[in-house]
């Protein structure tokens, strides 16, 4: 392009300087949302691919099949002696276990026990994880039982500058033991699902332990192949080797229950376990989506806006014709003036994406930047391709303007009725995409609301959950004391324990329960052990029947054996997992679970884990005191600041030895709705951009027609129009393609959105008033968008309007 053609560029930006601002800032939001959503995905999509070799690396899952039981679905654990089993088969096989990671032990220093991320290994971890070390040996770091490995600020954290390497550490999984510093390896990134700063050897454990048991999910397990063909046979040889070591504990055809599939360890991040977590590849894939479909919307925006703009410079492309300018001259400079103006509107972007980037770290939980030196490469290829893909229609219609007739003319070109009807298609396809956006935001909004809202079967204000009765060597005598200390402290109502609380801490333990005259296994239902109180700290809804109390003996899970069955709860959706159309017909029925149980009552149920999961049919064994492996839950009132306080002061005094760890339940609810929200705040900040776009073109080209039609509005008024008549004429013109719009939104927001709303159980209709209001919404900002122009066209006076070109 040559320095005429720049002279060109400068002098159409700057003759139409609201258009060009028009133009140029509707293409840098487009590129913003575009980038910091870019950047969102390159993010999530980086996880793991930091780590040596990371391509061999493969998780075993596993996958419950053929069973019934609310846990059937792919998880990412294993049980503890796989590998050993493995091995046993498969001389040579390389691979390591996992068990603990974030908040696996504590480390105690100066008397206090501090809570750490502690993660138990085998000797073979950095032949599979090639962690990059700072100091010690990574061949034979973990070669000693009691060596420790840490990373760079665990080291110093408790170090200081002193060498690590030699130094112990008195650290406390099950039980205290001082372990020898044999290595540091640097912290791991911020893209990782790695969760550790200490690692240690894994135990040796007895092979009639339940960690050989085929079903417990106690550790992960990662193997290592030197190709992807590699992992695939090694996986095709599994279902037998399931079968020969799964005899056991799950009968004949083993397979046929449980497979081991192989997940490459770099899409484990995306990947969802179970049934419990959103799948973050949705996710990723949807906001991907919504840059890519703002981007478009930017893109179509600077069509339109250029297209109508055209005619303004038809004269100009005659004269070039006339003195010897040909067609493929005229294209390139037109096509080098977009690839500029995209390239200016790039940079503007890159600005603006720069400083909205904290605003929207806040709002999504994240902490992305900028990698400029990868970026700017990027940047510039991305200049060239929204050039070409925005500049190649207008500069085709540009460059065939023919010479003589637009000279021979009094008026500059327009387009003609195709040129209109090609821009209200882009005006169809901006707001289809735009109300499209509408409808997801709101029922993004209102299916977060309802899972913060909706009735968990207890009150969860006035809770908080003290999970870390089991960590250190505190045994039931001390929980014990600490349990009657809470109790004494003032504003709490009462103290329970339990294998299970809200925000789902604790065991999860599944039973087939049986009953007479049916198939047997019986339905697989969730087993909470529950202390005194339980009840009265979690208040559910009594459907049938009564609670326990210390009354009846039989209700105590501690009674000495007798011929007697023990009494259990069940919870509704419990009750008809078993078959009794009603609650009450299931009261004073006999089951068997682990012996002979009576259920004495029914009540609601109450929601401890993901609004994403079902509820799950549980029954309740009460144990009268403290429940094994007990989880605290205290009722309280007043301040959650004063309650915490006073808990931790009596754990300190009376426990410190090991850490404290305790919140409200809300909070420990809410960590369920974190990566939803997160993802909702990108999603509607995206969206309500893309609208912005939409609506910024629509002013424009409202604004440049209109001042198009000021003849025309002069003649209509000459011959008797009002200017309601005119603003009617001009309104009902734009809107036209907005109502159109409608018909493309609402099938393509109704499907995106019923498949995301699939992925929670208890979830929203998705109601036609999305539908209507997102409708309602796009048509009063449209009307609010022309009216303004309208409004000033239709007072324009006849005599002025007729001499107006």
């Amino acid at each position: 392009m040559n320095r005429f053609a720049l002279l060109s560029l400068y002098r159409s930006l700057t003759r139409h300087r609201l258009y060009s601002v028009l133009n140029i800032g509707g293409l840098a939001v487009g590129i913003a949302v575009f980038l910091v959503l870019g950047l969102y995905v390159r993010f999530e999509t980086s996880f793991e691919r930091w780590l040596p070799n990371h391509q061999q690396i493969y998780l075993v899952q596993t996958d419950w099949i053929g069973i019934d039981s609310p846990f059937v679905g792919t998880w990412p654990n294993t049980m503890g002696g796989l590998i050993e089993q493995m091995k046993g088969d498969y001389p040579g096989l390389v691979g390591t276990r996992i068990e603990g990671g974030e908040g696996g032990g504590s480390v105690t220093h100066g008397g206090i026990a501090t809570l750490e991320d502690i993660a138990q290994v085998d000797a073979d971890f950095f032949k599979i994880f090639d962690l990059p070390m700072v100091s010690g040996d990574k061949a034979r770091a973990l070669a000693d039982p009691s060596a420790a490995v840490l990373s760079q600020s665990i080291a110093h954290k408790y170090f200081g500058d002193v060498d690590p390497i030699g130094q112990t550490l008195t650290i406390t999984i099950d039980k205290p033991m001082t372990y020898r510093v044999t290595g540091v390896f640097k912290d791991l990134p911020k893209n990782t699902d790695l969760r550790f700063g200490i690692l240690t050897r894994i135990p040796v454990v007895n092979p009639e332990d339940w960690w050989f048991h085929w079903g417990s999910t106690s550790v992960t397990t990662f193997l290592r192949f030197p190709t992807p063909a590699a992992a695939k046979a090694f996986e095709q040889k599994l279902p037998g080797f399931v079968d020969h070591h799964g005899f056991k504990d799950l009968g004949a055809h083993a397979s046929r229950k449980i497979a081991l599939p192989l997940l490459p360890f770099t899409q484990e991040h995306l990947k969802p376990a179970g049934q419990a977590s959103a799948s973050l590849e949705l996710t990723v894939v949807t906001l991907g989506l919504v840059g890519l479909l703002t981007l478009l919307i930017a893109i179509v925006n600077y069509v339109n806006l250029t297209t109508a703009r055209a005619g303004l410079r038809a004269r100009e492309v005659a004269m070039r014709k006339v003195l010897g300018a040909d067609r493929g001259t005229l294209l390139r400079q037109f096509m080098g003036e977009a690839v500029l103006t995209a390239a200016l509107a790039t940079l503007v972007g890159l600005i603006i994406a720069e400083l909205s980037l904290p605003f929207v770290n806040a709002a999504g939980g994240l902490s992305l930047s900028i990698p400029y030196a990868q970026a700017l490469p990027a940047l510039v290829g991305l200049a060239l391709v929204i050039g070409a893909l925005a500049g190649i229609y207008p500069a085709l219609l540009l460059a065939r303007f023919p010479a003589a007739q637009v000279l021979a003319s009094a008026r500059a070109p327009g387009g003609g009725r195709a040129g209109t009807r090609t821009r209200e298609m882009l005006v169809v396809l901006q707001f289809s995409l735009a109300i499209a956006f509408i409808v997801g935001t709101l029922v993004v909004v209102a299916q977060m609301r309802h899972v913060r809202s909706t009735d968990l079967g207890f009150r969860r204000e006035g809770l908080l959950v003290v999970s870390s009765l089991n960590y250190g060597d505190l045994d039931t005598g001390r929980q014990t004391a600490l349990i009657d200390a809470f109790r004494q402290l003032p504003g709490v109502i009462a103290v329970a324990t339990a294998d299970s609380s809200a925000g789902g801490f604790g065991n999860n333990n599944m039973n087939n329960v049986d009953i007479d005259g049916k198939p047997k296994p019986g339905p697989s239902l969730r087993k909470i052990v529950i202390g005194s109180d339980f009840f009265r700290v979690y208040r559910p809804r009594l459907l049938a029947g009564r609670l326990f109390d210390d009354a009846h003996r039989m209700d105590d899970a501690n009674t000495p054996k007798t011929s007697e069955p023990r009494n259990i709860v069940i919870n509704r959706t419990a009750a008809l997992k078993l078959g009794f159309p009603s609650p009450q017909q299931a009261v004073g029925k006999t089951v068997w679970s682990s012996g002979t149980r009576t259920i004495i009552g029914v009540v609601d149920d109450l929601r401890f884990f993901s609004p994403r999961l079902p509820s799950d049919p549980t029954y309740y064994v009460a144990y009268r005191g403290l429940a094994p492996y007990p989880v605290a839950t205290l009722r309280f009132s007043g301040d959650p600041r004063s309650i915490l306080a006073a808990v931790r002061a009596v754990w300190l005094r009376m426990a410190p030895q090991a850490p404290l760890i305790a919140n409200t339940g809300e909070h420990e609810l809410a960590k369920f709705y974190e990566d939803d929200d997160h993802a909702a705040h990108l999603f509607a900040i995206g969206a309500g951009l893309a609208v912005l776009i939409g609506c910024v073109g629509l002013w424009g080209l409202a604004s440049f027609n209109t001042q198009r039609r000021v003849k025309e509005i002069g003649i209509r008024k000459t011959l008797g129009a009002s200017s309601a008549d005119i603003v009617r004429l001009l309104v009902g013109q734009f809107l036209r393609p907005v109502l159109i719009a409608n018909l493309i939104a609402w099938p393509l927001a109704f499907f995106a959105m019923r498949t995301w709303l699939a992925g929670f159980d208890d979830r929203i209709a998705l109601s036609p008033l999305f539908f209507i209001g997102a409708s309602v919404l796009a048509i009063g900002i449209a009307v609010l968008t022309v009216l303004g122009q309208s409004l000033r066209a239709s007072r324009a006076t006849p005599a002025w309007a007729m001499r107006h070109e």
